[in-house]
């Protein structure tokens, strides 16, 4: 019965569409709109991957459908994207094109099984400045890789983005470069201007049809995308052969990462900013596994969940699947209804659009925000961004967890301390030869040598309280440092007496020896009180026996 149960919540259900009866013409207009602003995007990314543009329309089509249909987020538009085309222009320029839907359906396949296994909720531990570092390099790249076809020459051999662009400029034609430059301008133009009048005004539409006929009519030297099928593909197996297959596990695990993150997040952030209802992790990477396996059926590139085209939909009015549905079939009808015309779009008008979108996936008010949080968080975020543009995307979220995690585990470990506290009033005699230390915040393998340290180094004494109460966090280095500081203090001949050891932390103290290492077990108590009376009668007795230590009834 379990099983059935959690096959069946990672599977489509009436309950997807209960408000369609409610939002159905919100979501239909939605649907256009998203499918309007959607069909450039993908024409540049497929052309920007070196897949083409047909594999960019194949991805927005079929992986838009299954993963409105199969995924976990009511709102979330899914198709190709700037960070994918980051991923997958190596993989083209070393593999051919024939290996990206190959990837797609490999990708597709961890990414299904990552869902399956519930494996949704890592992302929630992916720090903020990473995400922004990561979204920052992302958007550097996918401007310069648009540098070559703005200034009308091919990339250079290099594949990093930046050398790639700077190394294009040595190809450049002082008689032609004029055109795709001014192209690249007027469409960038069009997309900031446009919204300034009307919020709904589809700027990048616009552009490519206005630059697209103007370069007909002048018989402009520009590069068009070329000619598209007039028609969907049909389906079918992607050629592999075992050779291949195993030269691209490594890629595939990379795109299937990049996939599940962007996704993950993409979603996180459209349920946060809707009224449409939460999003289940697990499904949503269920949903874009099947996404990618179905557009490498077709020929298509992996897919993920696309922020941008999903705030379309939000800002356009769409409240369910059946808007990103829409979307979907949308972009089939211009496939079967007007490829010839597609076909003419000048390559510039796409670097155009896909430059100033890569300055929209920029946010000033975040990097500042981030920038000016912390120190550390500051670094992650820098860190996380010049890897992305210098190595590689997936190797740069690594890393800028890495160091997340280090200033973390930091901070964590100067939250630990331990403190000498006076003994409660009225003072008696002997009461200076007790010391009472206060554990605090974290004692794990970050702080534990310094604690140990400040104990161990306590001088004329007879009874040492260590008071755990307000201790937050204690794993297995602490607790054994706990053991060590109490075998050094009774070889030294101190009594060690230790009070408050929390409920959460009395296994881990049992297991690795802090209450064995004990002279007696009478020496663990509940109350201060307790352990300042018993630790009184220990130098009371020491003070009448001076020449000799004599064992109290309770075998102290």
């Amino acid at each position: 019965m379990k099983i059935v149960r959690y096959v069946t919540s990672l599977l489509p259900s009436w309950a997807d569409y209960r408000s369609v009866k409610r939002t159905w013409r919100g979501d239909l207009l939605a649907g256009v709109t998203v499918g309007i602003v959607a069909l450039p995007l993908a024409l540049a990314f497929g052309v920007s991957s070196g897949a083409g543009a047909e594999a960019g329309l194949i991805t927005a089509i079929v992986a838009g459908l299954v993963a409105a249909v199969f995924g976990g987020s009511n709102i979330q538009v899914s198709g190709p994207t700037g960070a994918m085309v980051v991923v997958l222009g190596p993989i083209v320029a070393a593999h051919g094109v024939g290996a990206v839907a190959v990837v797609s359906v490999m990708a597709g396949v961890v990414v299904l099984v990552a869902g399956a296994a519930k494996l949704g909720r890592v992302v929630s531990y992916i720090p903020w400045p990473v995400i922004e570092g990561f979204t920052l390099g992302i958007a550097v790249i996918i401007f310069l890789q648009q540098v070559p076809a703005a200034v009308g020459s091919r990339p250079g051999p290099s594949s990093n983005a930046f050398v790639a662009a700077v190394q294009s400029f040595g190809q450049v034609s002082r008689a032609t470069v004029v055109w795709p430059l001014a192209v690249v301008v007027l469409v960038a133009a069009i997309m900031v201007i446009a919204p300034r009048i009307h919020k709904q005004l589809p700027g990048s539409i616009i552009a490519i049809v206005l630059v697209s006929v103007g370069a007909s009519l002048l018989g402009l030297p520009l590069a068009e995308i070329g000619a598209l099928p007039a028609s969907l593909p049909a389906p079918g197996l992607p050629d592999i052969d075992a050779a291949l297959l195993q030269q691209l596990i490594a890629p595939a695990l990379t795109v299937a990462a990049l996939a599940a993150i962007e996704s993950l997040l993409s979603a996180r952030v459209a349920a946060s900013i809707s009224d449409t209802g939460p999003y289940d992790a697990d499904r949503e990477l269920v949903g874009q596994g099947l996404a990618s396996v179905a557009s490498g059926f077709f020929g298509g590139m992996p897919a993920t969940g696309a922020i941008a085209r999903t705030a379309v939909n939000l800002r356009s009015g769409g409240r369910t699947r059946l808007a990103a549905i829409t979307h979907s079939a949308v972009l089939l009808a211009l496939v079967y209804l007007a490829t010839g015309v597609i076909s003419q779009v000048p390559l510039a008008a796409l670097s155009g659009v896909l430059m100033v979108t890569a300055f929209r996936m920029i946010s000033l008010s975040t990097v500042r925000a981030v920038v000016g949080s912390t120190r550390s968080d500051a670094i992650v975020f820098v860190i996380t961004a010049i890897v992305t543009v210098s190595v590689d995307l997936i190797v740069a979220v690594g890393i800028g967890i890495a160091v997340a995690a280090f200033f973390a585990l930091r901070a964590l470990a100067r939250s630990g301390g331990v403190h000498r506290e006076e003994l409660a009033s009225p003072s008696q005699p002997g009461d200076e030869h007790i010391a009472l230390f206060r554990l605090d915040g974290a004692l794990f393998f970050g702080a534990a040598d310094r604690v140990l340290e400040r104990v161990t180094s306590v001088h004329n004494v007879t009874v040492v309280i260590l008071r755990m109460s307000q201790l937050q966090v204690l794993d297995a280095t602490g607790a054994r440092v706990i053991t060590e500081m109490v075998h050094a203090l009774e070889r030294r001949g101190v009594t060690v007496l230790i009070k408050g050891i929390q409920p959460g932390h009395l296994t881990v103290a049992t297991r690795v020896g802090v209450i064995a290492s004990l002279r007696h077990q009478k020496h663990l108590f509940t109350t201060l009180p307790a352990a300042v009376e018993h630790a009184r009668s220990h130098v009371a007795r020491d003070a009448s026996t001076p020449t000799q230590r004599v064992s109290s009834s309770d075998g102290d």
